[in-house]
């Protein structure tokens, strides 16, 4: 059989792959800070016995866009927002430091603030945690104060600081979970010069017109890798029925 299945098979494949990448990209379109993957193609040539005649194509996830969403007024006192460059510090699912500009702050049964997954926010020494309160408010540094339940409006306590890092993008790399590390796997050091505003919620910045013609061009051209697949099968049986007839 030619080889031009194999080419035409490779290619379907990649592309494949590259779509779900893109639909990822559209699934999370209306997630607080979700950072959209990049995604490109590259011909890598198939090298063997002789010339290298065929080349087949692969799929690649360079990078993360680092672009940052609009940034929305919700009004509501535990969305929050970074001001500029900056990540916010979490903990991820197996017990990691990982960094999110996602700012849709919860309170959960037990007290812990976390992200709107269900991920805890760092502070200075570990997850906050906050108190029973009449009212809480998040300072541009990170610095939270609540209002105790049963405590008059003027009795503000200060219950820990939300831990905001400035690493090097270039020395980001993002998980399969969607979370950002330091590529040595250290932690990133707090860092005072990032500021959040508090009643702000930061999109997504993934582009849904960009993202939907990259599907319509992707599924396209899976359907020219098929037909080439396609093709090959039918001119191997019209040479195999040229053998029978000598």
């Amino acid at each position: 059989m030619d080889r031009m299945i194999y080419v035409a098979m490779s290619g379907a494949k990649e592309t494949l792959m590259a779509q779900a990448n893109n639909s990822n990209n559209l699934a999370n379109a209306n997630a607080s800070g979700f950072l959209a993957d990049l995604q490109q193609f590259r011909s890598m040539p198939v090298f063997g016995d002789g010339f290298p005649t065929r080349v087949y194509s692969m799929s690649e996830r360079p990078g993360t866009d680092f672009s940052r969403g609009d940034v929305k007024e919700t009004g509501r006192d535990l969305d929050v927002a970074i001001h500029g460059d900056g990540w916010f510090a979490v903990q991820a699912r197996d017990g990691s430091e990982a960094y999110t500009r996602r700012g849709d702050l919860q309170i959960d049964s037990a007290g812990r603030l976390t992200i709107g997954s269900g991920l805890p926010v760092l502070g200075d020494n570990g997850p906050l945690a906050i108190p029973p309160a009449e009212k809480i408010d998040i300072a541009p540094d990170g610095t939270i104060s609540v209002v105790p339940v049963g405590q008059l409006a003027q009795e503000v306590v200060v219950v820990g600081r939300i831990k905001m890092v400035s690493p090097d993008q270039s020395q980001l790399e993002k998980g399969d979970d969607g979370l950002l590390r330091l590529r040595n796997g250290k932690r990133a050091p707090a860092s005072a010069e990032v500021q959040l505003t508090s009643g702000n919620l930061e999109s997504s910045n993934v582009n849904i017109v960009d993202a939907m013609v990259d599907m319509i061009e992707l599924s396209r051209r899976y359907e020219l890798q098929v037909k080439m697949m396609k093709t090959a099968g039918d001119i191997e049986e019209s040479s195999a029925s040229i053998m029978r007839i000598g």
